[in-house]
């Protein structure tokens, strides 16, 4: 556990009003000021926050009920849309809760590319969040900075399955395909430059007078509060609480890694942000290890019930074309069950409660979102705080609305 030792004062936010009239501001739907497509409507008392409310539902796609009709293999495309920022650990965390509900066992190799590829995810997902809180501290370069250096992780991310932003990369079973000899020139080439330019981000902000006068003290939560709302990643680990799935509950042979968890003490912006900061450093460990110590071994489990079997062999064995035919219809025999799996997702905790009937498609399908969850103490975080820190909380949270809407 690494505790960030951060000797600072905290500013005490009151909740006084003071004499004038009070008004109503709406706080989005506009997507510059509220970072998605959702409202608050705010009580203010001048520039001080007296209460606010609340409103989701402006993207609604009913994510949930589409996984509800169509067969197991085609809902990976609707994982992408919830945390687009890391879509393929949403991917990922997908196809290990149908490994589970089907008693697949993974190759050692398939551990450690989808170890490679989520925590890559992770720090772009991360990368996002603490740019924009400089952004809206008025720091604007750090972001156009980093949002180069997020471009590399989606050049890689290209060279595994061909898409940038929306992955659906991987199968249930693995991936379709090994990990080429461009992806880990480009790997290495990131790991060698990637942490020099995040140290100069770091140096920006970090320790910056103005940065800190602005992110002390901003929407603060107590760990007690966090823990009671069901916080989960980095917003609860900044409240102080030790918690991350893949130590408390690991998969993916993330116990095979040496890593820290960072965790903070007053649950404000700047906790959150500096989080954040020491977390792309230790996903950065963990991704080298895991070049390190790659295993031999096949890109895939041996489920030919359930992974599509490679084109080429489609095409010149019945037996192939058999299986391609059962498992792109749906025909597969699905087991009976009921099953819950969760990852660490940039977030926090994002988790999948799968029931199974025995059908072509899930009999009912939940996706466990954090940011639906911590989103309802936003409200509580900003009261009696001045109006501009309510942007900065928001942005501290990395409210993402495919998460809210879902």
């Amino acid at each position: 556990m690494i505790e960030l030792d951060l000797k600072r004062q905290n500013a005490a936010v009151s909740t006084e009003t003071i004499d004038g009239q009070i008004a109503t501001l709406n706080l989005g739907p506009t997507h510059p000021a509220t970072h998605g497509i959702f409202q608050n409507i705010l009580k203010v008392d001048g520039e001080r926050i007296i209460s606010a409310e609340q409103t989701i539902g402006y993207i609604h796609r009913a994510f949930e009920k589409l996984s509800e009709r169509r067969p197991y293999n085609q809902i990976t495309p609707i994982t992408d849309r919830l945390n687009y920022c890391s879509s393929p650990i949403n991917n990922i965390g997908w196809h290990m809760t149908v490994e589970k509900l089907i008693g697949a066992e993974m190759p050692k190799k398939v551990d450690y590319m989808r170890v490679i590829v989520m925590e890559l995810a992770r720090i772009a997902d991360h990368l996002v969040c603490n740019s924009v809180i400089g952004v809206d501290t008025g720091a604007l370069t750090g972001f156009t900075y980093m949002f180069q250096e997020r471009e590399k992780i989606y050049d890689l991310y290209e060279e595994i399955c061909g898409a940038r932003l929306t992955t659906n990369v991987g199968r249930i079973g693995g991936f379709d395909r090994d990990f080429t000899p461009d992806f880990y020139s480009k790997l290495n080439a990131f790991l060698k430059e990637f942490p020099k330019r995040f140290d100069e981000f770091g140096s920006l902000l970090e320790r910056n007078r103005i940065f800190m006068d602005r992110c002390v003290g901003a929407g603060p939560i107590s760990a007690d509060k966090a823990l009671s709302y069901s916080f989960a990643g980095p917003n609860l680990r900044a409240a102080g609480v030790d918690y991350d799935v893949r130590v408390m509950k690991p998969y993916s042979s993330y116990e095979d890694f040496d890593f820290e968890i960072p965790i903070g003490s007053d649950g404000d912006t700047y906790d959150r942000f500096m989080v954040r900061q020491q977390e792309i450093r230790e996903s950065l460990k963990i991704i080298q290890q895991a070049l390190d110590n790659m295993p031999d071994g096949s890109y895939h489990a041996d489920i030919p019930d359930f992974y599509l079997p490679p084109k080429e062999e489609v095409y010149s064995s019945m037996e192939a074309l058999i299986y391609h035919f059962k498992i792109i219809m749906g025909e597969t025999a699905i087991p009976k069950g009921e099953v819950y799996h969760s990852v660490e997702g940039g977030n926090g905790e994002l988790g999948y409660y799968l029931v199974s009937d025995g059908g072509r498609t899930p009999y009912r399908l939940h996706f466990r979102r954090p940011c639906f969850i911590y989103y309802q103490a936003y409200p509580e975080m900003i009261k009696g705080a001045l109006l501009s820190d309510a942007i900065l909380t928001m942005s501290s949270m990395n409210v993402i609305a495919g998460e809210l809407d879902a």
